[in-house]
């Protein structure tokens, strides 16, 4: 820390550092200042950090059961997470071997559905890139797609490669796969992955590196094939022993060896006084400090721009409140993990869920700590509600129906999904996880916004005001692959000597 004279003469102390914003990138940037030699302080609005690394005790009467109540995985491919977990001290796991599923409307596409009939489930494609198939004739692409999709989908080895709509993700596959591929895998894939409908999702920001891959190959599914293999060997996610929820105790204790962080304290105004950032706490404090790492979601941080760049336009639009309902159910029927590691459901069927997890049947350690406190008939299950496009919670549910609507509609699903039936008392537990403006979908749109912005709050730097920088999964992209090195670049990127 370094001090410099205040109006009245007396030392005021500037800080080494301020990161706004507590959530995984938040943690990331400052345990990477710590690791620079940097004491950083951490302000967080909420009670607890880790934002959607969060967690929940849903064991009954009094047996804990703790397990992750948001993001359960991380993308294998990602160095930076595997260097991270593994300085970090933390026990990197692979999930099961089982399959996901996917579960479609019966005889129908699912935009063409108007009664929402019963659903057809199926082993999910492995070999995909968000359930965009590399082999069109393998033969769980045929069970998903039928013969007349894998025909449709077989012309991408002979369409000229100038014919495709790269926009967006949906018509990109439709126009090299055809509207089979995109309804009955890429639809539920994408949607369970992002919470929206692949139409809006721009193809860089979801799949990296995919459309290099198309110039390159001519051929969508070569493409994917392509990025398939240059994956690491084994399943595309990793998870950690206890859950994700383990990354934010780890990062928390690694800042605070070095840093502070201030709980259930925001900031409400950030500003430039000479050579010094000023960050106005919703306590009242106002910190004075060298740098600053803005790590909040995006209306917060257009909000705390506003002073500093030209912010009008750049407000992401409102994202999808989501609904994550946990389960502990009595139910032998789920011992032989009918669907796999859970199912990811296109619109249209009569589950109004989007996705559900089987998470004691993918993840081993969660299964042998259920052995030992519930026993073998005990099992986890995530359903997740609330699809971009079609209102805050999906076509049947309101985002603000009490916790007992949605665990209701949790059972209903899980019986259609898995074909296992349920009474009342095999529920042990349950808790319902609310995300409200979750993250907004990362459009083309969104994306320009997010850049313009992001550049113009580099700009200040040569323009005379260094020291400050924007990170988190709104400017990043979704996920931890995403978000943990971005969070690292955005740190380091203040070094002012």
């Amino acid at each position: 820390m370094t001090t410099i004279p205040s109006h009245d003469g007396t030392p005021a102390p500037v800080l080494d550092a301020v990161v706004v914003g507590g959530g995984i990138a938040g943690l990331v940037a400052a345990r990477t200042l710590v690791a620079d030699g940097f004491a950083p302080v951490v302000v967080e609005a909420s009670e607890i950090c880790g934002g959607y690394l969060a967690r929940a005790d849903v064991g009954p009467a009094g047996v804990p059961v703790v397990v992750d109540s948001g993001a359960e995985s991380y993308a294998s491919r990602s160095q930076a997470i595997a260097a991270l977990v593994a300085e970090l001290g933390l026990e990197a796991v692979e999930p099961s071997g089982l399959s996901a599923w996917g579960y479609v409307p019966e005889g129908t596409g699912p935009r063409a559905a108007p009664r929402r009939p019963r659903g057809r489930a199926f082993p999910l494609p492995k070999a995909g890139v968000l359930g965009i198939p590399g082999h069109v004739w393998a033969s769980d692409t045929c069970r998903a797609i039928g013969v007349v999709g894998a025909l449709r989908a077989s012309l991408d080895r002979v369409l000229p490669a100038s014919r495709v709509d790269t926009s967006t993700l949906a018509s990109l596959v439709e126009s090299r796969l055809g509207r089979r591929v995109l309804d009955r895998l890429v639809t539920p894939v994408a949607g369970g992955v992002h919470s929206t409908d692949p139409a809006l999702l721009s193809v860089d920001a979801v799949a990296p590196g995919l459309l290099t891959a198309y110039e390159r190959t001519g051929s969508l599914a070569a493409a994917v094939r392509s990025l398939r293999a240059q994956a690491p060997a084994g399943s595309a996610v990793r998870g950690l022993v206890g859950g994700m929820n383990q990354l934010v105790a780890a990062l928390e204790t690694a800042v605070e060896a070095g840093g502070s962080i201030r709980r259930s304290t925001g900031a409400r105004q950030l500003r430039r006084t000479g050579d010094v950032w000023e960050v106005r706490l919703t306590t009242g404090e106002t910190l004075r400090t060298a740098r600053v790492v803005l790590a909040v979601g995006g209306h917060t941080a257009v909000a705390l721009l506003g002073d500093l760049v030209d912010t009008a336009g750049a407000a992401p639009v409102r994202g999808t409140d989501i609904r994550l309902v946990t389960l502990v159910l009595r139910a032998p029927a789920l011992g032989d993990a009918p669907r796999g590691t859970g199912v990811l459901v296109a619109p249209g069927s009569d589950v109004v869920a989007k996705g559900s997890t089987h998470a004691s049947a993918k993840w081993p350690w969660l299964r042998k700590r259920l052995d030992a406190t519930l026993g073998p008939d005990a099992h986890v299950v995530r359903l997740s509600y609330g699809r971009g496009g079609a209102g805050p919670a999906g076509a049947d549910l309101d985002a603000a129906a009490p916790d007992e609507t949605f665990v209701t509609q949790a059972v209903l699903d899980v019986q259609a999904l898995y074909g296992v039936p349920l009474a009342s008392d095999d529920v042990l537990s349950s808790a319902v996880t609310r995300w409200d403006d979750a993250l907004s979908p990362p459009t083309p749109a969104h994306r320009a916004r997010t850049s313009r912005l992001v550049s113009d709050v580099a700009a200040l730097g040569s323009s005379g005001a260094p020291g400050l920088s924007v990170t988190g999964a709104w400017v990043a992209g979704t996920g931890l692959a995403a978000v943990v090195p971005h969070a690292q670049a955005a740190a380091r990127s203040l070094d002012l000597s």
